[in-house]
């Protein structure tokens, strides 16, 4: 087999894994360009933003923070908060393609996000990943990004013709779950899963979603905690 060919197996085969998190990132999506002008955003700076930013859970977050009226600095700081995660993303995967040119790394780290790291863990974890790993990579990030503009312009193009019986906002948690439980492999995983999922519930109530960053802030607590007391 030619390297051409692995490469574009290995391509194939990223594109393929991602593929079954679009049924839940396309209404997802969905629901983001119909929100972005719900809360006062043009069409284009909806488009843009999905486009530059590429962070679905951050937009969405950005759009709901702007609509009640929040201030700049709670929006910064939760935005930023959530975003924490790709920096944990990065470090996990640098090693793997510490070798390649900068500009693979520069298109492979704007391509990252929470589907395509649970696709590239799973393929890493049963040990298929090859030389080649790169194109897994890139397949897996382009199928997430096409699904995603695509998605976030129909919602920006719908907008509120979208039906609003729809349960459309099922499709956030249940995305995200469907890409945590299989990366649960450990106690203090599922410790931060568990509180972070308990304190989210609990805190639902207060104002300009802090109920999400007080989650956050203890998942994380409580699986440091445990992986720090097993040790």
């Amino acid at each position: 087999m030619t390297g051409a060919d692995s490469a574009s197996q290995e391509f194939r085969a990223g594109v393929l894994a991602l593929a079954p998190l679009l049924v839940g990132v396309i209404p997802f999506g969905m629901i983001y360009g119909a929100l972005a002008l719900a809360n006062g955003l043009s069409p284009a700076a909806a488009l843009a933003m999905s486009t530059i930013l590429f962070a679905g859970s951050a937009q969405f977050l950005f759009c709901q923070l702007l609509g009640v009226g929040a201030p700049a600095t709670v929006i910064v700081a939760e935005v930023g908060l959530l975003n924490l995660r790709h920096a944990l993303y990065s470090a996990a995967l640098a090693p793997r393609i510490a070798h390649l040119p900068r500009r693979w790394k520069l298109v492979l780290a704007y391509l990252l996000t929470d589907e395509a790291f649970a696709a590239i863990s799973q393929r890493e974890a049963a040990g298929k990943a090859g030389p080649q790993r790169r194109w897994f990579y890139l397949g897996a990030g382009l199928a997430l990004w096409g699904g995603w503009q695509l998605s976030t312009a129909a919602g920006v193009v719908l907008g509120a013709r979208l039906p609003a019986h729809w349960p459309l906002d099922f499709a956030l948690p249940l995305t995200f779950i469907a890409i945590i439980a299989p990366l649960i492999r450990s106690r203090a995983m599922l410790a931060t899963a568990a509180v972070s999922g308990i304190v989210a519930l609990l805190a639902a109530g207060l104002p300009f979603k802090l109920g999400l960053l007080a989650a956050a802030l203890a998942g994380m607590a409580a699986g440091w905690w445990l992986a720090e007391a097993r040790r």
